[in-house]
């Protein structure tokens, strides 16, 4: 069985962190962090993780603008993603439509992000 990769781009270093170690010690995952949105983008381009962990609230680029990149481009494009935001009620319905599998609320509860992650990917741990 191949290991899963998930690229998290949050502008927030902590909340990559904890992330990171959560994903990897629960379900042993690899994981790759970006800091901003173009950054994201940039991993993503390169290292074609298996789905995209997306904080909506970032300075510059912000999570809406990058998944209008990540969608734009056909090397990106197939890489599911997963919105993590403070602000679930803002979502619009056509970012579910593109390419987004599901919304994680922050703040969320570190034991059952993983659980999240996968139900919401079809993936099994």
């Amino acid at each position: 069985m191949t290991t899963k990769s998930i690229l998290i781009i949050d502008d927030e270093y902590r909340i990559r962190e904890i992330i990171k170690m959560t994903l990897e010690m629960m379900a042993g995952w690899k994981v790759l962090t970006a800091s901003s949105g173009s950054e994201g983008v940039a991993v993503a381009r390169s290292q074609q993780p298996d789905a995209i962990l997306l904080d909506m609230m970032m300075p510059d680029l912000d999570g809406t603008a990058t998944l209008v990149q990540l969608q734009a481009s056909s090397v990106t494009r197939q890489i599911p993603v997963l919105l993590l935001t403070a602000k679930s009620q803002s979502i619009e319905a056509h970012q579910l439509q593109d390419g987004v599998r599901a919304v994680i609320d922050k703040p969320f509860d570190p034991l059952t992000l993983t659980t999240l992650i996968a139900e919401a990917l079809g993936w099994n741990f």
